[in-house]
C-alpha cells in the first residue's frame, strides 16, 4: 500500500508508518506561519452526555468540494482548498503513493490542549479509511491503544513529519494525542482523507 517501504509500527490488526520529516525546519516553520494566517479557524464543538461542548482547541476543514463530515455528532461543511493546503497534499501523496480529497486541520495553542483517545471511523471515511497526517510546530507525544487486549505503542511526532494509518486500524486501535503542561508551544495538525459521499441527487 505505501509507496515508500516502512515499517509497520502496530504489532497486528492495523497500519501504521512513520515517515519522519518530510519537510526540513524553515519549510515546516514556513507553512506553519501561511497556515495560522490562511486558514479560517474555528472553535470546535463536541457533543459529551448529550451536550454541546466547545473546545479551546481550533479546527478548519477544507476540500475539493464543500464535502459534509460529521464526527462528535456535529456536522461540518468543508471550504475549498487554500493554495497551501494543495501544496501540502501533493507532497503527502507524492510521500504515500495514496491520494487525498480532504483535509481536517486541529490548532493546538500549547500542551494543555490535547485529543482524548477515539478513532477516525465514521461511516464518510469508508471501511479502511488510509490518514495522512502532518506535525507542524511543537513535537508532541502520540499513543496508539489496541481496543481489544490494551497494548499501547507511542511516538513522538517532530515537526514536518508525517504518520500514516491505514488498513484496519481504525476498527481495532484507538489513538490519542495525550495533553502535557510542559509543551508552551502551538502545534498544527493536518489530517488529509478521503470523504466517501454518494452524490445527491
Amino acid at each position: 500500500m505505501v509507496q515508500n517501504q516502512k515499517t509497520n509500527l502496530l504489532l497486528r490488526d492495523g497500519e501504521a508508518y512513520y515517515f519522519g520529516k518530510i519537510l526540513n525546519g524553515k519549510l515546516a516553520g514556513d507553512y506553519f506561519n501561511r497556515l495560522m494566517e490562511t486558514i479560517d479557524w474555528k472553535q470546535d464543538e463536541v457533543i459529551i452526555f448529550g451536550k454541546r461542548v466547545v473546545t479551546r482547541r481550533m479546527t478548519g476543514w477544507y476540500g475539493e468540494k464543500e464535502f459534509e463530515y460529521t464526527y462528535s455528532k456535529i456536522t461540518r461543511k468543508a471550504k475549498i482548498w487554500t493554495p497551501e493546503l494543495i501544496e501540502l497534499k501533493n507532497l503527502v501523496e507524492e510521500e504515500t503513493g495514496l491520494k487525498f480529497n480532504s483535509c481536517l486541520l486541529n490548532l493546538y495553542h500549547t500542551g494543555e490542549e490535547g485529543m482524548s483517545w477515539h478513532s477516525d471511523a465514521e461511516a464518510e471515511l469508508g471501511k479502511q479509511p488510509a490518514i495522512a497526517s502532518v506535525s507542524l510546530g511543537a513535537e508532541r507525544r502520540f499513543v496508539f491503544k489496541h481496543k481489544t487486549s490494551g497494548e499501547k505503542y507511542e511516538l513522538q511526532l517532530e515537526p514536518g513529519s508525517l504518520l500514516l494509518m491505514a488498513g484496519e486500524t481504525q476498527k481495532y486501535w484507538l489513538h490519542s494525542l495525550p495533553k502535557s503542561k510542559k509543551v508552551k508551544e502551538p502545534r498544527i495538525n493536518l489530517t488529509f482523507r478521503n470523504i466517501v459521499i454518494k452524490e445527491k441527487s
